[in-house]
């Protein structure tokens, strides 16, 4: 395999933009939902007086919510969040980061700079990257194999 330049997720966030969702730790599980469905996301920020403090994620919901049967309409964010999460920097490299995702199981990392969240990072943003790599690769072989190579 040729070796590649080692790419830091700040790439990643600067393509696909660097929204980040949060919710405050003492809005109820419905609520969370909600936003989660609206922006069409797995997962968000937890903050507390503005400081990051955890991840709620569909994870949460479905392991500490629903298979306890516990209501979402009155469950705070805070009970059910993971407040012991891995969070990446945004110089961590893009390998770095799926080997953790594929150690830890996780499909989010917040990429926090100090205690502020600059951006999150998906299993689905680490696809979308990996195959826009691969597809360059195959498109400059090409160009290569068929003397249309610039270089």
């Amino acid at each position: 395999m040729p070796l590649r330049k080692k790419i830091s997720v700040t790439a990643l966030i600067e393509e696909k933009g660097a929204s980040v969702y949060w919710i405050n730790d003492d809005e109820t599980v419905h609520v969370a939902v909600a936003e989660m469905n609206r922006h069409r996301i797995g997962s968000l920020i937890v903050k507390r007086d503005s400081k990051v403090v955890g991840i709620f994620t569909e994870r949460d919901v479905l392991t500490r919510v629903v298979t306890s049967g516990r209501d979402p309409k009155v469950t705070m964010v805070r009970e059910v969040m993971t407040a012991d999460f891995k969070w990446i920097t945004s110089d961590s490299v893009v390998e770095d980061v799926m080997q953790l995702m594929t150690d830890e199981r996780v499909r989010h990392l917040p990429v926090l700079e100090g205690d502020q969240a600059v951006g999150m990072i998906s299993i689905g943003d680490i696809t979308r990257w990996l195959l826009k790599v691969n597809q360059m690769e195959a498109d400059n072989l090409r160009r290569y194999v068929s003397d249309e190579y610039p270089g």
